[in-house]
């Protein structure tokens, strides 16, 4: 049901947007490919604006191989082209291969001579807009004409870019067979988190840099140069950069249509926070905790307790949706009780709960706070990870003690804040 309730979330926040898709050729001769063609058509007749930016087949000459080199590369280039046309066909859907770059040539450069290799000189995006609006996905090649019709060979990376950046696309996604950002493939500093299974989710701008910077010896990694490419766009001004493995099935409907997404997402607005609770936060947030009161984790609480110590609650915001909740209660000026900490259990490999205990004990330094504590049944061990100690009843605030319930038994962790 939630999943159901994001699908329709982001459905309704990106109908009518741009979204830029960088394929990699070698996902065009992947069995995923018809798939992938599916879920694109899927996307474009449901309202969304798809461009589609075909990668350089490995095998094309280079562009500065002579007059050969650059009508191989041509022919290549609409070849790849042509693929995806000729798919989208198939599932109904009109796209149209444009001349919407206008290139101009490298040049000599240290004493050689580019010949047919160009760069970006020019976006018709006006023109470009026009095709979208009418429901049909433009395909841009890895070709740009000179304004006297000649053509150079210009890297789709680049294209990528610009046409990211002049559409002010919200979404672009990369997708290669690389396996994406990966700690079983990369360098990743430990304050980053990963997936159980070792993917990167999100990155903001200086995360990625990060990790650019730890890998500087494995500069031929494809993930690395898509990372590289994320962050350009990032800093471009395009809102979420997704670099995905093209060879799971359904992969850009779940990066999509989910918080959790099958990729790694770079990000430059506020994606995620940490915020005080609003009125009709309380319905969300009794929701998360349901299941741990049901099992006896979390003391039970209606709306109104909830209501009563409303500015004693924080939620963890993704995307405008709640996905965990806490709070801090100061019992005597001195000393602080962490509670209510929940997660959603589909998020739970994210470490919000820690995120929010870490907020929340800067909120109590913030109020002068001397100690914190918390009381658990079933989660000392969690608590202890985060630098809290088993401690006594008789250490707590005289109120607290006065209401601390001797039938559940709970344990008491406490730490101590550094002035």
């Amino acid at each position: 049901m939630e999943l159901i309730r994001e699908a329709f979330h982001y459905q309704s926040r990106f109908d009518g947007s741009a979204m830029v898709f960088k394929i990699d050729f070698p996902v065009t001769e992947h069995p995923i490919f018809p798939s992938l063609i599916k879920d694109l058509a899927l996307l474009s007749q449901t309202g969304f604006r798809v461009v589609i930016i075909p990668g350089e087949a490995d095998s094309a000459e280079d562009a500065t191989g002579g007059s050969s080199g650059v009508a191989s590369g041509e022919a290549t280039a609409f070849r790849i082209a042509a693929r995806y046309m000729t798919s989208l066909s198939g599932s109904r859907t009109d796209a149209v291969i444009g001349n919407f770059v206008r290139a101009r040539g490298l040049g000599v450069i240290d004493g050689v001579d580019m010949k047919q290799a160009g760069t970006v000189d020019k976006f018709y995006i006006d023109s470009l807009r026009k095709v979208m609006e009418l429901g049909v996905i433009p395909i841009l090649p890895g070709i740009g004409w000179s304004p006297t019709g000649k053509p150079y060979i210009v890297p789709s990376d680049e294209i990528t870019l610009h046409a990211a950046a002049n559409l002010k696309a919200v979404k672009l996604f990369i997708v290669s067979l690389d396996g994406g950002i990966r700690k079983d493939n990369l360098i990743i500093p430990e304050r980053i988190e990963t997936e159980e299974n070792e993917r990167v989710m999100r990155l903001n701008q200086y995360e990625a840099a990060e990790i650019l910077e730890a890998n500087q010896k494995n500069k031929d990694s494809k993930a690395l140069k898509d990372l590289s490419l994320a962050v350009k766009a990032s800093r471009a001004g395009v809102e979420r950069v997704h670099i995905i493995d093209g060879a799971q099935e359904g992969a850009i409907l779940k990066e999509l249509f989910s918080n959790l997404g099958s990729g790694t997402m770079l990000y430059a607005d506020e994606y995620e926070s940490i915020r005080e609770i609003k009125n009709h936060d309380i319905p969300v947030i009794l929701r998360i905790m349901e299941p741990m009161m049901q099992q006896g984790i979390l003391l039970r609480r209606n709306q109104e307790d909830i209501q009563n110590k409303k500015e004693d609650y924080v939620v963890f915001v993704i995307d405008g949706q709640i996905h965990a909740c806490g709070a801090l209660h100061s019992w005597d000026g001195e000393q602080g009780e962490i509670a209510a900490i929940a997660t959603d259990p589909s998020y739970a490999a994210m470490g919000l709960g820690r995120r929010i205990v870490s907020y929340l004990i800067e909120k109590a330094r913030r109020q002068g706070l001397k100690r914190v504590f918390a009381l658990t049944i079933r989660t000392h061990d969690w608590f202890e990870s985060l630098g809290f100690r088993e401690t006594s009843l008789e250490s707590l605030p005289e109120k607290k003690r006065m209401s601390y319930n001797h039938e559940r038994k709970s344990m008491i962790f406490a730490l101590e804040l550094s002035k």
